[in-house]
């Protein structure tokens, strides 16, 4: 997988049956590819997290695709998250990540 702008490949890890990503503005399956290509702005201010995969990517096997565990259960990453605000936290996690809108991945893969 390469990022535009960066020379430099990275190989991620993906579960088997995940869904091949699709493109730009297609969308969005649950593949994964973005979440294990970089931090996503709610992981960098909330987990702190600068490169490398999101420690939060889920994957549902129910389902068969990846999630966001912020999306799902925010109180599992944020521990002095109060149980009260978890649905409304769950709103604006999914409102600032675009959850289930479209593909904004510009990974190659």
């Amino acid at each position: 997988m390469t990022v535009p702008g960066n020379k430099s490949q990275r190989l991620i890890w993906l579960h088997v049956e995940a869904p091949a990503k699709p493109l730009t503005g297609q969308a969005c399956n649950g593949c994964g590819v973005c979440c294990a290509a970089e931090p996503c702005p709610v992981a960098r201010v909330f987990l702190w997290l600068w490169r490398g995969a999101c420690r939060a990517l889920i994957w549902v096997d129910a389902e068969q695709h990846y999630r966001c565990g912020m999306l799902l259960q925010p109180s599992s990453y944020l521990f002095i998250l109060p149980a009260s605000w978890q649905t409304g936290f769950s709103r604006l996690v999914a409102r600032w990540i675009a959850a289930g809108t479209v593909c904004d991945s510009d990974a190659e893969v």
